[in-house]
């Protein structure tokens, strides 16, 4: 019994990995159940086995997207300490932009979904982007200042809008260039915060 539940948990799994790389890649839209099914090794029936529907699905990679955005920044504040939001947004507008689609942040690649989507799920999605913001302003303070929570969100808005228009556009050097500019705009931003805080 102990193996049929962990058998059962891990194909799961398999499924979510494959319905969150196919969101990412192909948007809600276009990636139907048929095909994210076979790309986790199963049947269509397997799938709705684990997820009633292909929207459910989506609210599960949903959460797994806003985690993996909130951990990944929380990793780079507890391994850069001050220099964390350098690091973080060099490695978002490079590494996060130049990979595949299917390994793309999903807080960039599914929010244009999520907007078309119902009401649940744009509340879904706000409480687990708040949750994700909350953590980033943590990061932005100082000992002498309380977090920021529009410092965050502009910041945010700026990676996403950032990867997104570089990765719109056919030039590849426009789109460093559009890269290049969001990381200064944020990093400056917060430079000047931190020189007011200390004046």
């Amino acid at each position: 019994m102990r193996y049929k539940s962990e058998h059962k948990q891990e194909t799961r799994q398999r499924i979510l990995d494959a319905v969150h790389k196919g969101f990412r890649q192909h948007g809600f839209d276009g990636a139907g159940v048929d095909g994210l099914a076979r790309e986790a090794g199963v049947t269509s029936g397997a799938f709705y086995k684990h997820f009633n529907a292909k929207a459910d699905a989506f609210r599960e990679s949903i959460i797994l997207a806003l985690g993996e955005f909130r951990g990944a920044v929380e990793l780079f504040q507890q391994q850069q300490g001050d220099a964390w939001l350098d690091e973080f947004t060099t490695f978002y507008l490079g590494d996060k932009r130049n990979c595949e689609l299917g390994e793309s942040c999903g807080l960039q690649s599914l929010s244009p979904d999520v907007a078309r989507s119902d009401a649940s799920t744009r509340s879904l999605f706000q409480a687990e982007l708040e949750k994700a913001a909350r953590v980033f302003a943590a990061g932005l303070a100082s000992p002498e200042a309380e977090p920021s929570i529009d410092k965050a969100w502009a910041a945010i808005a700026m990676l996403i809008g950032g990867v997104t228009l570089a990765r719109a556009v056919e030039d590849p050097a426009l789109a460093d260039q559009i890269a290049a500019a969001v990381r200064n705009r944020v990093i400056a931003d917060y430079e000047a915060d931190s020189t007011a805080v200390q004046v």
